[in-house]
């Protein structure tokens, strides 16, 4: 029975890993950290007692076999993913069990749908990419909206951070996709993610309350672009930052992010408003909470929970919006997020 509650946790001294095991044995599962790094397994292992640890290393398979052997499901939270995802889907894959991750990183989503989608559906295997604040939220809200509508004309995704202090791996992961991107900019827009190198533009947005509105910037493109479109019938996915918490994101002095409570989260606060347009229509669902970090953990372990218990749509690799019932799942995390839907 304990074998069907264990969850391998790749990268799991990481800032994020490290919320996503404590959720975890909070629910009631049993994780097993792993990543590449032994001592800092260790040291995490010692604040965690009776956690098992298991190195491994994505350029190692036999050691990713090891670390997944006889576990339930495996959570990557170890970027940037557009080196970990693949390696460790394949592990997931040859030991038969369920993947989740939490990659923001948009070509690293769009890879894991276009080079796994056909194997994993033929398989019968689960793959969720983007199991996060930024490309899983956004994309169960949307679905949400839009309720009985199959099709829309628009999707909008405003975010509204009181800052951003990133972590070191969210500066990787952007590193690498600058890199991937040749420093073009990137946006979804007639039914295609499309790159370019115009400047992005800046607007006011009509957050509700306590925000109200304020300035972003628009095309301020994240992994929703990816998830939203993957199942939803919308040529145009547009999402918006903050100009504050763009500022902070850009500056290299901004530090990495503070515990301020006991469960180590951030004083950062975050408003994520969705608008869903089609013909005359508009829906609205709305998302409050604290530390987009922190917040990645519940999302994670409510999809895994779900995952082995069988309470999912299909198969193959699909998004959290694809395979939850959208309105069900955003409101079993009501004592992390506070939730408005407005059809």
């Amino acid at each position: 029975m304990e074998s069907q509650r264990t969850v391998v946790v790749f990268g799991a001294y990481g800032h994020t890993g490290r919320f996503v095991v404590a959720q975890l044995q909070g629910r009631g599962f049993v994780p097993v950290l792993s990543g590449r790094d032994a001592g800092k397994l260790e040291a995490l292992a010692a604040s965690h007692p009776g956690t098992d640890v298991r190195p491994a290393s994505v350029d190692d398979p036999v050691s990713l076999d090891r670390a997944l052997a006889g576990a339930a499901a495996v959570v990557n939270c170890a970027g940037p993913f557009a080196t970990t995802a693949a390696p460790v889907i394949e592990a997931a894959l040859r030991a038969g069990i369920p993947y989740v991750d939490v990659a923001a990183e948009i070509e690293a989503n769009a890879d894991t749908f276009t080079h796994f989608g056909d194997r994993a559906r033929a398989a019968g295997a689960v793959i969720v990419p983007a199991m996060a604040f930024y490309g899983g939220l956004g994309d169960l809200l949307t679905t949400a909206a839009m309720g009985d509508w199959t099709a829309a004309d628009e999707v909008h995704i405003a975010y509204g951070l009181s800052g951003w202090h990133p972590t070191a791996g969210t500066r990787a992961a952007g590193a690498v996709s600058s890199r991937r991107r040749d420093g073009r900019r990137v946006r979804y827009a007639n039914g295609r993610l499309e790159y370019h190198h115009d400047d992005l533009p800046t607007l006011e947005w009509p957050f509700p309350h306590p925000m109200g509105p304020r300035t972003v910037i628009g095309e301020f493109t994240m992994a929703d672009a990816v998830t939203v479109p993957s199942h939803l019938s919308v040529p145009e996915v547009r999402t918006y930052m903050t100009v504050e918490a763009a500022r902070d994101l850009s500056d290299p002095d901004t530090p990495a992010p503070a515990a301020t409570d006991e469960l180590g989260r951030s004083e950062q606060t975050f408003l994520v408003d969705v608008v869903v347009r089609s013909g005359g229509g508009e829906r609205r669902a709305v998302a409050r909470g604290r530390d987009i970090y922190a917040v990645t953990a519940p999302l994670v372990v409510e999809a895994v929970d779900r995952v082995l218990t069988g309470r999912t749509r299909t198969t193959g690799v699909a998004s959290a919006g694809a395979i939850f019932d959208a309105p069900d799942f955003l409101g079993a995390l009501s004592s992390h997020l506070s939730l408005e839907l407005h059809r």
